[in-house]
C-alpha cells in the first residue's frame, strides 16, 4: 500500500518562515531623543533607551544618552542589545540596563547596527565614514566600506537567510556585498540618499528601501537590484518602514509631510493614515507582533502614537516632547 505523504499547510509554513513566532512575548524598544525646549547647559532631559513590555507603561533603560540611532539583538540571548550611538557601538546588556562601549574615539556619529543571524559573534555597524564588522563579539572592528566611493553609509542589513550579504545605503544608492563587505556593487536608486533599508520577514527576497526626495524603492531579488516603487513620498524625506508580521500584504512608511502611509496590497498602492496625529513629522514606525492590527508611530518632538486598527485612528501613548529615532519589537527568549 502507497504510503501517504504529510504536507503542511500554506499558512503554517508561512508561520515557519517568520523571523519570530507570532505566539512570543516581546519587548518594544526606543531610541530616544528629548531635545524639545531645551536650552544648552541645562540638564539633559531623560534620552537614550527605552522599554515597554506587553502593555506596561514607558521605562528608561541604561543611562542618560543624547542619540541613540539604532538597535539589534543577540538572536542566541535577546536581552543583549546592542545600540548605534553618537559616540561608539554599545552593548546594553540585561535588557539594556548595563552597557559596555565597544568602540573608541576613532569613530563617531554611528548609523545604523546589524547582527548577522548566520555568522555568530558578527556584528556590523554603519557610520560617517564607512562599515565596520566584529566578528568576535565587538572585541576588534575592521573596516569594511573601502570599495564605496563615498563613505558615508546611513542604512545597514545584513540578510537574514545568508551569512555576510549585506544591503547598505549611503549618499550615492543602495549596494550589495555578497561576501561580508569584501566588495560590493551598485543595487539601485543611483545618486539618491538611503534613509532606510527593510527585508520582509515574509519573503526574504523582498526588500524596501526610502530615500531622501526619491521616494519608495524596492527589490524582488534578493536585493540585488533595487526598482523605483512609484512617486510614493517623492520629494519628501521617508524615514522608516515596516512589514506587518502578522500580514504579508500590510506595509507602512513613514515620513516628513506624508506621515505614516499603509499598504494593503503588498506595496502597490499606498494610503495616508494620519488621524489622530498631531502633524506629518513621522520619523518611525513599527507593527506589534504579538497584537494584529496594533503599530506605533513616532512624531516628532511631539510623542510616540498607538494604533488598534492599522493606522487609520491614533491616540497617544507616551515619551512626550522626544524624537523616536528608531523602534523595534525583540523577542523576550531566544527562539527555540
Amino acid at each position: 500500500m502507497a504510503r501517504l505523504q504529510s504536507r503542511q499547510p500554506a499558512w503554517l509554513l508561512l508561520l515557519a518562515a517568520l523571523p519570530f513566532p507570532l505566539s512570543a512575548q516581546y519587548t518594544l524598544y526606543a531610541c530616544v531623543t528629548s531635545t524639545k525646549d531645551y536650552v544648552v547647559g541645562a540638564k539633559l532631559p531623560a534620552s537614550g533607551l527605552f522599554l515597554k513590555a506587553s502593555d506596561s507603561v514607558w521605562q528608561h533603560a541604561g543611562y542618560n544618552h543624547p542619540f541613540l540611532t539604532a538597535i539589534d539583538y543577540d538572536p542566541a540571548d535577546p536581552s543583549i542589545l546592542y545600540l548605534a550611538a553618537g559616540n561608539a557601538l554599545i552593548r546594553a546588556a540585561d535588557h539594556g540596563k548595563t552597557w559596555k562601549f565597544l568602540t573608541g574615539s576613532d569613530v563617531t556619529e554611528l548609523r545604523d547596527v546589524a547582527v548577522d543571524r548566520n555568522a555568530p559573534g558578527t556584528l556590523y555597524f554603519a557610520h560617517s565614514h564607512g562599515i565596520r564588522v566584529s566578528r568576535d563579539g565587538g572585541a576588534t572592528w575592521q573596516e569594511i566600506g573601502a570599495g564605496l566611493h563615498r563613505k558615508y553609509t546611513e542604512a545597514l542589513r545584513v540578510d537574514r537567510r545568508q551569512a555576510g550579504v549585506l544591503i547598505a545605503g549611503g549618499e550615492e544608492g543602495i549596494f550589495r556585498s555578497a561576501d561580508g563587505g569584501g566588495t560590493w556593487r551598485i543595487a539601485g536608486a543611483a545618486g539618491f540618499q538611503i534613509l532606510r533599508i527593510e527585508q520582509s520577514p515574509h519573503d526574504p527576497c523582498e526588500w524596501l528601501a526610502t530615500t531622501q526626495k526619491g521616494g519608495l524603492f524596492a527589490s524582488h531579488d534578493c536585493g540585488k537590484t533595487f526598482e523605483n516603487a512609484g512617486r510614493i513620498g517623492a520629494g519628501r524625506n521617508l524615514y522608516d518602514i515596516a512589514f506587518d508580521p502578522a500580514d504579508p500584504k500590510r506595509i507602512a512608511v513613514a515620513g516628513w509631510d506624508p506621515g505614516v502611509l499603509v499598504s494593503e496590497d503588498g506595496g502597490r498602492t499606498f494610503q495616508p493614515r494620519n488621524t489622530g496625529l498631531p502633524r506629518l513629522a513621522v520619523m518611525s514606525v513599527a507593527f506589534d507582533p504579538a497584537k494584529p492590527g496594533r503599530m506605533y508611530s513616532s512624531v516628532s518632538d511631539e510623542a510616540l502614537y498607538v494604533s488598534e486598527d492599522g493606522g487609520r485612528s491614533w491616540a497617544k501613548d507616551g515619551l512626550d516632547g522626544t524624537v523616536v529615532n528608531r523602534m523595534k519589537f525583540i523577542p523576550m527568549g531566544p527562539a527555540k
